[in-house]
C-alpha cells in the first residue's frame, strides 16, 4: 500500500515522571507513525511499564535508553526529533543531529524539531499551536523548535487515534465480553439491570461515597491495579492481602468488585467499551474514554497551584456537560464537598449522549499523527 508521506526517521523522546501515562502516549504515538510507514526511535528513561502495555512491540518501532549513546555511523540520522511534553532532549543528541546536518549537506533538509506539548482545552492552546521558537544557542543554533499542540478543536493539533479504532469499537461484542471475564472471575451473570464501571484514578476522596451508592443497586465495578486497587481497599478500611489468582472478586451488598491485572493498551480500550461508566485520569485514558463513546468521569492531573481546576473547567466547556456531570467532576475532583450523586439511568443516559456528541465532533477532525505528518511535510 502507497503510503501518503514519505517515509522518515522519526527519534521521539519521553521522559517519566510518573505513572504510565507519558509512556502510554508516546507509545501509542510511536506505533501509529509505524502504521504510517515510518521509522521510529523511542528514548526513554523508563520502558518497565511496556512490559504489559505493549509486550509484543511493534514493526517499525525501536527502543532506546535515556542516555544511550547517539545512533551510530551506519544508522539513520533523525528526519523528526519530537521530544514529549517538554522533556529537553539530550545535548549530546541535539549535538549529533546537528553534526549529521552538516554532514548530509544543504541539500538535505534539518531535521524538524517539535515539542508536543500536553494536552488541554484551555484557549491558549489555539493560541500557540505551531508557533516557532527560535534556537539562539549551541549546535543547532539557527534552527527552529516548533510547538505542537493536541487538543480537542480543529484549530488544535487533534487527538491520537488510529485510523482502524472506530470500526474496532463498531465490532465489539460486549455481551460476549463481560460473560467471557464474569466466567474468568468465578463471578456468576448478574443481575438484570447490572451496571458495569471501570475505575482508574489517583486518590479520590469522593471514593468511599462512590463505593457506598454502588453497594445500593446491581453494580460490576473494574478496578486497575495500582493506585485504583490501592486506593479501593484503602476506602474499604480492608488489608485483605496481596491480590492471588484465588481472590480476584469481592462482593459488597449488591456491588461484585473485580481487581484486574496490568493489561496491554488494546484490552484496556476494551474494558472502557464493555462499560456503562469508565472513570479514568490523566492524558491517555481520558482520550481512550472519550472514543469509547460511554459515559465518562475524569480525574486531572493535581497540580500544587491548582492549575488544573481551569484545565478541568475548560474541559468540561469544550465537552458541553451537563450541570449533573459538571457537579460529579468537581466533587471527584475535590474541587468541592458537595455529596457525590451517582446518576440514575436517566441521568446515565444523558451523560452517555453528551460524550458520544463530543466524540462525533472529534472525528470530524484530522487525528494527531495525521496533522503531524502534515506539519512536517509542510516544513521540510
Amino acid at each position: 500500500m502507497t503510503q501518503p508521506f514519505a517515509a522518515l526517521q522519526w527519534d521521539v523522546f519521553c521522559r517519566v515522571i510518573d505513572n504510565f501515562g507519558d509512556i502510554g502516549v508516546c507509545w501509542r504515538l510511536a506505533t501509529q507513525l509505524a502504521a504510517q510507514g515510518q521509522q521510529v526511535r523511542l528514548w526513554t528513561d523508563d520502558a518497565s511499564a511496556l512490559q504489559w502495555m505493549a509486550p509484543q512491540g511493534c514493526p517499525g518501532v525501536e527502543l532506546r535508553a535515556w542516555g544511550a549513546p547517539p545512533p551510530g555511523p551506519e544508522e539513520p540520522a533523525p528526519d523528526v526529533m519530537l521530544e514529549a511534553f517538554g522533556c529537553d532532549i539530550a545535548p549530546e543528541f541535539i549535538a549529533y543531529s546537528a553534526y549529521q546536518s552538516i554532514v548530509r549537506g544543504q541539500n538535505h533538509p534539518k531535521p524538524i524539531w517539535i515539542n508536543l506539548e500536553y494536552l488541554s482545552a484551555e484557549s491558549y492552546v489555539e493560541r500557540n499551536h505551531r508557533l516557532p521558537s527560535p534556537i539562539l544557542s549551541g549546535p543547532a543554533a539557527g534552527w527552529t523548535r516548533w510547538f505542537f499542540y493536541p487538543g480537542f478543536t480543529p484549530a488544535t493539533g487533534g487527538l491520537l487515534r488510529e485510523n482502524e479504532l472506530m470500526a474496532r469499537r463498531e465490532a465489539f461484542d460486549r455481551t460476549a465480553w463481560r460473560a467471557a471475564h464474569a466466567a474468568a472471575f468465578g463471578l456468576g451473570d448478574g443481575a438484570p439491570g447490572q451496571r458495569w464501571v471501570s475505575l482508574f484514578c489517583y486518590e479520590p476522596t469522593a471514593l468511599p461515597q462512590l463505593l457506598q451508592r454502588m453497594q445500593e443497586q446491581p453494580t460490576h465495578l473494574l478496578v486497575t491495579p495500582g493506585r485504583p486497587m490501592a486506593a479501593v481497599l484503602a476506602a474499604l478500611a480492608e488489608d485483605i492481602g496481596p491480590i492471588t489468582p484465588k481472590r480476584l472478586s469481592d462482593q459488597r451488598e449488591q456491588l461484585s468488585i473485580s481487581y484486574l491485572p496490568h493489561r496491554p493498551q488494546p484490552a484496556f480500550d476494551e474494558m472502557l467499551w464493555a462499560c456503562d461508566f469508565n472513570a479514568v485520569r490523566g492524558e491517555d485514558s481520558l482520550v481512550r474514554a472519550l472514543w469509547a463513546g460511554q459515559a465518562l468521569v475524569w480525574q486531572i492531573y493535581p497540580q500544587h497551584d491548582n492549575a488544573h481546576h481551569d484545565k478541568l473547567w475548560a474541559f468540561l466547556d469544550w465537552l458541553q456537560a451537563p450541570a449533573s456531570l459538571r457537579r460529579f467532576h468537581a466533587t471527584w475532583n475535590g474541587l468541592d464537598t458537595a455529596p457525590l450523586q451517582w446518576p440514575d439511568d436517566d441521568t446515565l443516559a444523558e451523560w452517555t449522549a453528551c460524550v458520544e456528541a463530543a466524540r462525533a465532533r472529534l472525528l470530524a477532525q484530522d487525528n494527531l499523527v495525521a496533522q503531524l505528518l502534515g506539519f512536517v511535510a509542510e516544513k521540510r
